[in-house]
């Protein structure tokens, strides 16, 4: 999919008070890149990857090269100079069921077995039954384990009911580093999957110390099915070619944009099939479980990331509208084009193909280190 990067557009109106941090290909391989008051700065110079630049907090715009005006600088998603996403050698985390909405839609896939015909019956019972007491309950609380108990006696308990309302969230890796897509690609599906989903989220990019330094959108495509039929294909339903995109660019943290903004984020979703199929969705972190500090601290609790990671945070959006038979729910079909959008984050846009269409993935990490060795980027 080739489309044109308008900065007002993918950005939005106030694209210019941003800082913004991202990596482009201008021909010889990836480059880290800084964005302050809409001007491009390669930071080759000052490191040679995202993740060396986050862990040196090094961003200081005037320390790179100035290239020019975002707006003037032709960004494309497959031609030099092609937009590339904004994350490198940081592992690509992921948080589940942080929302009641996705953790009734959870046990729902469950339930049925992976099979959306039997969804809207089991929808109706569960919504019915621990709807509201899933929206108001804190997890890890005593009211948690109290709703717990009630639902075990009652047959409805599950184990993702246990991650949404228990004291231990649910923390998977979504994909190998350096293969999340960006801005513009391709995203895949598995081309044996039958019932799947968008999952539109805000993605936070954590420093190896800790710290949560700027966030982005992402799409952590989702198979309901293969998920639905065993929690076990959790690797198959989220780990495929081309099936995690985050975009357009890290927005750093600063006086103008903080942790507080992520918490209050507004995401929308907009779907539109070669079909005529439209599709829009919205989702409010404000309804968040867990703090998204609290799901970066759980990411930690046990594990150390020296190249920092980048953590998805979730997402309240779960499409039950029928899109071709009643009581068949949504699923993709190939050449829909995805909209994901915050005001403060821009948009990313991504067409859905399947996994095994989509852009290989060839550049690993022997890859880079090779590119980066023979542009002299490499040092000690």
């Amino acid at each position: 999919m080739e489309t044109h990067f308008d900065p007002a557009t993918v950005l939005g109106a106030d694209w210019r008070d941003g800082l913004w941090l991202g990596r482009i290909d201008r021909g010889e391989g990836p480059c880290p890149v800084l964005i302050r008051d809409g001007v491009v700065y390669d930071m080759s110079r000052v490191a040679a990857t995202v993740a060396q630049l986050v862990a040196a907090a090094a961003f200081d715009a005037d320390a790179g090269e100035a290239i020019g005006d975002l707006a003037a600088l032709g960004l494309a998603a497959t031609a030099v100079p092609r937009l590339l996403a904004p994350v490198d050698l940081q592992v690509v985390k992921a948080a589940g069921v942080t929302f009641a909405t996705s953790a009734l839609e959870r046990v729902i896939e469950e339930r049925a077995r992976g099979d959306a015909s039997a969804a809207a019956g089991l929808r109706a019972r569960l919504e019915e039954r621990v709807g509201g007491g899933l929206r108001s309950v804190v997890p890890g609380t005593a009211e948690a384990s109290a709703l717990k108990a009630a639902l075990i006696e009652e047959g409805l308990w599950s184990q993702y009911l246990e991650v949404a309302i228990g004291p231990d969230a649910e923390i998977f890796t979504k994909a190998p580093v350096l293969a999340t897509v960006g801005w513009g690609a391709d995203v895949g599906i598995r081309s044996d999957s039958g019932w799947n989903n968008p999952e539109p989220e805000v993605a936070l990019l954590v420093a190896p110390d800790g710290r949560a330094v700027g966030a982005c959108l992402g799409n952590d495509v989702n198979l309901r099915d293969f998920e639905g039929r065993s929690a076990l294909l959790l690797g198959k339903a989220k780990d495929n070619n081309a099936s995690a995109a985050l975009g357009p660019f890290v927005r750093l943290f600063d006086d103008r944009f903080t942790i507080d903004h992520v918490r209050d984020a507004q995401v929308t979703l907009t779907i539109e099939g070669t079909d005529g199929y439209r599709l829009d969705g919205h989702s409010s972190m404000r309804e968040i479980s867990r703090d998204p500090l609290e799901l970066v601290r759980q990411a930690l609790s046990e594990h150390q990331y020296p190249d920092g990671f980048v953590l998805y945070l979730g997402t309240l959006f779960a499409p039950v509208q029928d899109r071709d038979e009643p009581g068949r729910g949504f699923t993709h079909k190939t050449g829909d084009v995805v909209t994901i959008a915050s005001p403060g984050l821009g948009q990313l846009v991504n067409r859905v193909t399947t996994s095994k269409d989509a852009e290989p993935w060839t550049f690993g990490t022997l890859a880079l280190m090779r590119n980066l060795a023979a542009r002299g980027m490499l040092s000690a």
